[in-house]
């Protein structure tokens, strides 16, 4: 058994309530395997700097029930403690039928959903800070509105006073829902954030001092004798796992991976599943590295924050003339959002400023204030490097970017749900080796892009071998 960490709204404290409770496991040596409901990059971040092990992301959306259910109890296996930490609301989700079970109480991608999914209890997070009687009517809504939920608890965040704690424990008497824990307003746990949500770890010189405030705070704030018993993973067999056939029994295909500082999104699942198609996977930064990777096959550009570091980028030329080179002769690139960015001939900042870019593209990756964010359902227009026409793809958008000129040969058109409107295209693909797109994709739902943009590195390479 595990639990998932839900709250009543965004912005209750989730994250730091599950950061606090995976801190004190592991100050105490407890392996413990955590999972993000959701297509969040920057959460799983924290996570798995806490826990030292890759944190998972289950999205039915983007991947689907038998590959979320197969993700769950694999990385279950040989941990102590397993923890989910959900999104937004419990019952915020998504108005799509795209489940095998439709329910319209249960929106589809929630944190309920999962949580009935897996067959898992729920926590729920309410924030105290504006409540006193009122916590009991919320506390009782979430719990009796869909009845096939467990929910074995709350955890009171933000109280403030002993006085305010009392008042909410004697409205909650009546309805025998424990209280697992009752968090004090604590104004130095703030973990900064930016245009898209949490600073990343990487950029937090200070965050090995909160992870020990936070397991500090949860050695005293959460109620371990009722907790620990339902973190437990059980040994249970392993289910039947989603089949990865190699490409190659060759030598491994090398691709270069862009990570550092500026690219950082990427889902670890991805990552696995292009290793266990038979890549070999070579980690290096735009920011400090200066030519790719000896024998680089493909490339790949993850998602990130290139605007913030811009001006570091742009004055990499090195870097920036490598890859254009590299791409023009021929090699396979996928990019996605922050690496589309870079590959465009510059990126405008928040503040006005003009950055050159890698130049490969004919148009500026200019920030605005809106915020585009949301699932989206892709419909490739024609064949490309990695997609044949008519495919239909699930991704998620989610930057405060926009192009100036838009794709005169694009991928793909893009809509919400089941082809509602808007309905735009978007994507590029010239040079006929690249892919580069605004949308993220997660390859548990996609095996064949993986499986393509391999192949043609493989091709790629074993061309360089001849020449």
């Amino acid at each position: 058994m595990t639990l998932i960490i839900a709250g009543d709204r965004s912005g209750v404290g989730k994250t730091t309530i599950t950061l606090a409770l995976l801190s004190f496991l592991c100050h105490k040596g407890a392996k413990v395997q955590s999972f993000k409901v959701g297509p969040d990059y920057i959460d799983p971040m924290f996570h798995g700097y806490i826990t030292g092990r890759p944190c998972r992301n289950l999205d039915p959306i983007l991947t689907s029930e038998t590959y979320v259910q197969s993700c769950f109890e694999q990385h279950c296996q040989g941990v102590d403690y397993a923890l989910i930490e959900g999104v937004m609301g419990l019952f915020d989700g998504v108005p799509i039928d795209k489940a095998e079970v439709s329910d319209p109480l249960i929106p589809y991608g929630s944190t309920a959903y999962l949580a009935r999914l897996l067959n898992i209890p729920v926590v729920l997070v309410i924030d105290c800070s504006r409540l006193s009687g009122s916590v009991a009517a919320i506390a009782h809504g979430y719990r009796s509105l869909d009845p096939k939920l467990t929910m074995v608890g709350v955890i009171l965040n933000r109280v403030g006073s002993d006085r305010h704690l009392a008042l909410l424990e004697n409205a909650l008497m009546p309805l025998n829902l424990p209280i697992l824990g009752s968090i004090r307003r604590h104004d130095s746990l703030v973990i900064p954030d930016r245009h898209l949500g949490l600073v990343p770890t990487e950029e937090l010189t200070e965050f090995n001092r909160l992870v020990e405030k936070l397991a500090d705070l949860a050695q005293t704030c959460f109620n371990w004798d009722r907790l620990l018993p339902l973190l437990g993973t059980e040994n249970k067999p392993l289910p039947k796992k989603v089949e990865i056939p190699s490409l190659s029994s060759h030598t491994p295909i090398k691709i270069a991976v862009a990570r550092d500082r500026a690219f950082n999104f990427y889902y670890p699942d991805n990552l696995d599943i292009l290793e266990k198609l038979g890549a070999e996977l070579i980690f290096w930064s735009p920011l400090r590295d200066e030519i790719l990777p000896e024998a680089t096959a493909g490339l790949y550009l993850g998602g990130g924050f290139p605007e913030v570091f811009a001006e570091s980028l742009s004055h990499n030329r090195n870097a920036l003339n490598a890859i254009k080179t590299a791409i023009l002769k021929g090699m396979p690139t996928y990019a996605e959002c922050g690496g589309l960015m870079y590959l465009c001939q510059a990126i405008i900042t928040f503040e006005g400023e003009s950055w050159p870019m890698v130049g490969l593209l004919p148009t500026t990756a200019k920030m605005t204030p809106r915020l585009t964010l949301g699932y989206r359902q892709a419909i490739a227009i024609q064949n490309s490097l990695l997609l044949s026409s008519g495919q239909i793809l699930w991704g998620h958008e989610f930057h405060r970017s926009a192009l100036t000129l838009a794709s005169p040969h694009p991928l793909f058109t893009l809509s919400s749900w089941h082809g509602e409107s808007p309905v735009y295209s978007e994507g590029w693909q010239h040079p006929l080796n690249l892919h580069a797109s605004y949308l993220h994709l997660h390859f548990g739902g996609c095996l064949g892009v993986a499986q393509k943009f391999l192949r043609h590195s493989l091709d790629f390479s074993e061309l360089v071998a001849l020449d």
